[in-house]
């Protein structure tokens, strides 16, 4: 049901979260990638391994909430290296490898350590899986969709909505990077424009981050949104659509650019 979801969202006229992310982030980025539709010069490993991470713990949840029972240890570990070596093997493109991942065996081998420590740190006490990779969809303007799957939407024992955000990450996150996290305030649109909760909520966050160490960890980040954050998520999209449909591409310069897959046309771009 959530995949034919998805589908059809895609047969709207949409923008996701991500692109507007990436249009955020560098919008000379966003024009190679959606406007141009630029086959990527290079891909970065960080895209596969977070990619397996996340059918695993959607697998992981969605056992869970079919069964009562999580998904055994050893099924997620063998999806993830087989996800890993196909999404890898298949790829036409130059793959640039990080230094905590500098082959695919390390990337496995990482991952599955991973998700060893998701497996044995997660608890889940108290709390009901609403859905795992939910799709929604709303009107963030006259004629266009806005379009976003959640990783996770929990309800704990006092009843309320938890959104969960899944990431994994070598550096821990500060509380102003949470709560400054747009993403949330996305989602909380999302959930409050198909009925899950009412515009005046205060809607509760969370994001779970699998630390990429030599004895790996999961933290827990804790962060709200409410009507403001909404409104301003809301204002923000729209602005990026006025200035996509006005075709303002600029060049940003980041750290980003380390693994930008159009690093060579933003080179000779202008």
């Amino acid at each position: 049901m959530q995949q034919t979801k998805q589908a059809a969202f895609k047969n709207l006229l949409h923008i996701s979260y991500s692109q507007i992310w990436t249009y955020l982030e560098c919008s000379l980025k966003y024009q190679f990638q959606y406007v141009e539709k630029r086959q990527p010069e290079q891909v970065s490993i960080a895209l596969f391994f977070g990619s397996a991470m996340h059918k695993c713990l959607e697998r992981y949840y969605n056992k869970i909430k079919l069964t009562g029972v999580p998904e055994q240890l050893s099924i997620l570990t063998e999806l993830f290296a087989e996800k890993m070596a196909v999404d890898v093997s298949s790829q036409k493109i130059p793959v640039i490898y990080k230094k905590e991942t500098p082959d695919l065996d390390c990337a496995i081998e990482l991952g599955c350590s991973l998700l060893e420590t998701f497996y044995n740190s997660i608890n889940m006490s108290g709390m009901e899986i609403i859905g795992v990779e939910l799709p929604f969809s709303t009107l963030i303007s006259e004629d266009i969709n806005l379009v976003g799957s959640i990783d996770l939407l929990l309800r704990d024992a006092n009843k309320n909505l938890i959104i969960v955000d899944i990431k994994t990450a070598s550096k821990a996150k500060t509380q102003t990077d949470v709560d400054n996290d747009l993403q949330f305030s996305g989602y909380s649109h999302l959930l409050v424009e198909n009925g899950y909760a009412s515009k005046s909520d205060m809607i509760l966050c969370r994001m779970d981050v699998l630390r990429k160490l030599k004895t790996p960890k999961l933290e827990y980040y804790y962060t709200t949104r409410n009507l403001w954050h909404r409104k301003r998520f809301a204002r923000i999209a729209r602005a990026v659509l006025a200035a996509i449909e006005n075709r303002v591409y600029i060049p940003t310069r980041s750290w980003l650019c380390t693994d930008c897959q159009f690093a060579n046309a933003c080179s000779g771009w202008g």
